[in-house]
């Protein structure tokens, strides 16, 4: 009969402890979000390769295809023959100076010996008067010549620049993947005419998620950045439970979002918080989860 008791009492315990572990609340409830990224075209073109599907996985630095490049190089190629054009027009007037550069270079060292034999009694003011006299003339020759030749070196700046923007363009109309991660969405097909700005593709790293929750202000003492919580996602008629870390805790009130709780509650102010929880495979975007403080488990 004693025995019976005992099975009664702790019966009754065990089902205590489970009605009050059945209405103890969540801390916070949302859904799970990630960084996605759009990747759009980046010049003009047909894209003649194009090798990414919905659901592959990239990494940093992959080749995902290239848009036609050939009006581009033939681009190049004008601007290189008009650049051996002007170069070879400026080509006399650069010998000229050099061969002036070469008579001022002589000059200077003349002078420096005139200059001695001055100091010395052996040379005469007059013949250093000369010199410098050779040396002015010959600097406003340089400065003469280069004058009149600035617009062709202005020119070959110029060409020079708009070849730097044609490579750079050449290079732009590769595809390649900034960011790992899996593709969640293809906007464009092999063949098709892009322009720049035409969205690709979207991806978004999905191996770690953020739950972003909400919670009032009374829970802000409970929590702190760098806090270890308990996720939860429905899975069957359980939960599945899995470790997060919150990464951000916002510094300002809003009002809660219309999907969150009931319509008085939605009136209230309260604060965004994300969790950091890395994915099994498990979690997708916008799946709802919950939030529970480890302590009060």
């Amino acid at each position: 009969m004693k025995t019976n008791y005992q099975i009664i009492a702790l019966t009754i315990i065990v089902s205590s402890l489970f009605s009050c572990n059945n209405n103890h609340k969540a801390d916070g409830y949302g859904n799970f979000e990630a960084t996605e990224v759009i990747i759009s075209a980046e010049n003009n073109g047909k894209l003649l390769q194009f090798n990414t599907e919905e659901g592959e996985v990239l990494k940093k630095g992959d080749f995902v295809g290239y848009i036609d490049t050939i009006p581009l190089a033939l681009k190049k190629q004008q601007l290189q023959t008009s650049k051996e054009i002007v170069y070879s027009k400026s080509k006399g007037v650069l010998s000229q100076i050099n061969v002036l550069k070469a008579e001022l270079k002589t000059a200077h060292i003349s002078k420096n010996r005139i200059e001695n034999l001055v100091k010395e009694n052996a040379g005469t003011q007059q013949q250093l008067d000369a010199i410098n006299g050779k040396i002015d003339v010959l600097n406003q020759q340089i400065r003469s010549i280069e004058i009149q030749n600035a617009p062709v070196v202005n020119e070959l700046k110029s060409l020079d620049i708009q070849l730097k923007q044609i490579e750079d363009q050449l290079q732009k109309s590769n595809v390649i993947n900034p960011v790992k991660g899996i593709v969640l969405v293809k906007y464009a097909e092999p063949n098709e005419v892009v322009t720049f700005g035409k969205p690709l593709y979207k991806i978004a790293d999905l191996t770690t998620m953020q739950l972003r929750v909400y919670v009032s202000e009374t829970q802000l003492v409970t929590i702190k950045i760098g806090q270890e919580v308990t996720v939860k996602i429905d899975e069957g008629k359980t939960m599945k439970n899995y470790a997060g870390t919150i990464s951000w805790i916002a510094s300002e009130a809003e009002f809660t979002p219309k999907i969150i709780q009931t319509k008085e509650e939605r009136v209230n102010l309260v604060y965004g918080v994300k969790i950091d929880v890395k994915n099994d495979g498990s979690l997708k975007i916008g799946m709802p989860a919950e939030m529970w403080i480890t302590e009060n488990i």
